[in-house]
């Protein structure tokens, strides 16, 4: 199978369905398997590697992703499975991040991970149930029609809370939540939850023996030895763990470090001392002068993912940088250490509940947070005396969608609240208030204190973005693996004690911790983490002319989420590159993901012998 194709598949209840429909199926599949009953359950196309097949009796199950498990391992692991429970408890303990499917005596049951790396998605296609691993696939098979108010969420910044964030972006089309999973019956599907957040009871040493284990794992679940892989090496703590542990697992290392262009940048001195210390690495450094600006290749239309995301704006860089690495031998994945932001460090809500079992602690953490937030002393004051329960939260942030970038700077209270740009439509505003309004009715948080919902969605976030990556990347041929996103990995992070993971005089202090004696340790001490906001500007300048073009016939106007003249006056201003940049690039990907979707109407991964094809949009003159 061609290296560049993408996996997909649909999974289909055990009841006859319609010939067209099977036929639509069998036209793109590779592959379909069955139900015991001699009906299809699973049709997609996968590699080998990335499906692993067990039965028993009238038990099928698949585990679809990245694991090291084996099919003979997977057998006798479901030898006894006859409920979803039973299937949930012989994968409990496999490292990786992968979805599992199972068909169980004429039902099916599967879901993805815990932090949303595998989705979910569902609908009803010619009056039968049908679920796959994209939202695209089902918009596809049913025609559905992009969801306005999906399409308005997706310029908030930074996300809609939860559950509304990474919901489906078409009418129709639902999306199963992160730790949920689905039972689809021949009529119809019922949702239940398999994941919630572990307690957080263990101490720092503790749980950092649970962290260096399960990072182990998750690496070894993607690396062989001799292995040649490719890897970020940014200079960061996460990223050098990621290369220490391959290399302790035998991969063989080629690295991409970017040299941004900032005063004072230290990346590159830190990934050179890393590189020093690895065996066998080959380092590769890329001035950012070398690579395409940032917004290159914004022109071109290529397949569009299930959603926009900011990696829009920066995929000719990672084009480029996956071609280096598929020149010097990495033809596997590429590591990244995207995740451990999220995952390593809970955010700073967590005061909240320590402020009720140990409030002279509490009020340490929060002098020091206050001195360097700039907290004001109100504002701290009411976050921590805040009583308001998740959905009263959920139900006043539809109210404060025009708030300025400024607000940032105030103290978290069940997690960041959302914002809408300046350009954002009045019907966008609406729309997104009646999201948050609704999702407030039912809306349960992740956990029973805000600081840990707020870790927990924290790395869902995380999660989403990883899937994002991976399936952009995997389109050119060499798919981005984060491994701190596994579920096991997240899991050994929540059920460390908040305070003792952070403090506001430290800098991941978990990681560190886990890492002592494998990553050198000047590599552990680092607490600065560099930046490319010139490099952001100077490819606004760059490619200011062809964005301009767009507010002419912008598919956001049409839409009806972005005002016309707002738009213009954003992508026709010099006053554009003192603006905010996350409310800049989500636009400009939310728009970008519009045309692709336009010009590539049928997913090209539908088509196996597939490599990547874009069409070009005129250059502005």
């Amino acid at each position: 199978m061609d290296d560049t194709v993408r996996p997909w598949f649909v999974v289909l209840p055990d009841r006859d369905a319609p010939a067209d429909l099977l036929t639509r199926l069998r036209r793109h599949a590779c592959r379909t398997l069955l139900h015991p009953s001699g009906r299809p359950w699973l049709s997609g196309c996968w590699p080998d590697e990335r499906m692993v097949l067990g039965s028993a009796g009238r038990t099928r199950v698949a585990v679809a992703g990245t694991t090291a498990l084996t099919a003979p391992e997977l057998d006798a692991r479901v030898k006894a499975a006859r409920t979803a429970a039973d299937v949930e408890s012989a994968v409990r303990d496999v490292p990786g991040s992968f979805h599992v499917i199972a068909s169980l005596d004429g039902a099916a049951y599967l879901r993805g991970t815990a932090t949303g790396t595998r989705r979910i998605f569902w609908a009803t296609v010619d009056g039968v149930p049908l679920a796959a691993d994209r939202a695209r696939t089902l918009a596809w098979l049913s025609g559905a029609e992009v969801d306005t108010a999906q399409l308005a969420a997706r310029l908030a910044v930074p996300c809609l809370p939860h559950p509304l964030s990474g919901g489906a972006m078409w009418r129709g089309v639902r999306a199963l939540a992160p730790g949920d999973a689905l039972h689809l019956e021949r009529d119809g599907g019922r949702t239940a939850t398999w994941w919630r957040p572990p307690p957080a009871e263990l101490p720092l040493s503790h749980g950092a023996v649970a962290l260096r284990a399960a990072l182990r794992d998750a690496v070894r679940a993607r690396v062989r030895p001799g292995q040649m892989i490719g890897a970020d090496l940014s200079g960061g703590l996460d990223s050098s763990a990621l290369c220490f542990l391959a290399a302790e697992a035998g991969a063989r290392l080629v690295t991409v470090t970017l040299a941004w262009s900032g005063p004072g940048n230290q990346d590159v001195d830190y990934a050179r001392y890393a590189a020093e210390r690895l065996p066998g690495v080959e380092s590769l450094v890329f001035p950012s002068a070398d690579l395409p600006p940032y917004f290159s290749g914004l022109r071109e239309r290529r397949d569009a993912a299930d959603e926009p995301w900011a990696g829009l704006c920066e995929r000719a860089q990672q084009h480029r940088l996956t071609e280096a690495l598929r020149d010097h031998g990495a033809r596997h994945l590429r590591l990244s250490g995207h995740g451990g932001d999220h995952v390593l460090e809970p955010p700073t809500p967590y005061v909240h509940a320590l402020l009720r079992r140990r409030p002279w602690l509490a009020l340490r953490h929060v002098a020091g947070y206050r001195a360097g937030n700039r907290w004001p002393l109100g504002a701290t004051a009411r976050m921590l005396i805040d009583g308001r329960p998740y959905d009263r939260w959920l139900a006043a942030a539809g109210g404060r969608l025009r708030q300025s970038a400024e607000h940032w700077s105030l103290p978290e209270e069940w997690g960041i609240l959302p914002r809408l740009p300046a350009w954002a439509s009045e019907q966008a505003v609406d729309s997104v208030a009646g999201l948050l309004r609704s999702a407030s009715a039912r809306a349960r948080p992740l956990a029973g204190d805000r600081g840990r919902h707020a870790w927990a969605y924290q790395a869902q976030e995380a999660g989403r973005i990883a899937r994002l990556l991976q399936d952009g990347t995997a389109a050119v041929g060499l798919p981005v693996e984060s491994p701190f996103c596994d579920d096991a990995v997240v899991a050994a992070c929540l059920s460390v004690q908040p305070h003792q993971a952070r403090d506001p005089w430290s800098y991941k202090r978990l990681l560190g911790v886990a890492l002592d004696g494998l990553v050198p340790e000047r590599l552990l001490r680092r607490t600065t983490k560099d930046h490319c906001n010139e490099e952001w500007h100077h490819g606004l300048r760059v490619h200011r002319r062809d964005l301009a073009r767009w507010a002419d016939d912008s598919r956001l106007v049409a839409a009806g989420v972005v005002d016309p003249d707002r738009l213009r006056r954003l992508l026709h201003s010099p006053g554009l590159l003192e603006g905010n940049g996350a409310d800049v690039d989500s636009t400009l990907c939310a728009e970008a993901w519009l045309r692709d979707l336009a010009a590539h109407p049928t997913p090209a991964y539908l088509d196996p012998s597939h490599r990547e094809e874009h069409s070009v949009e005129p250059t502005a003159r």
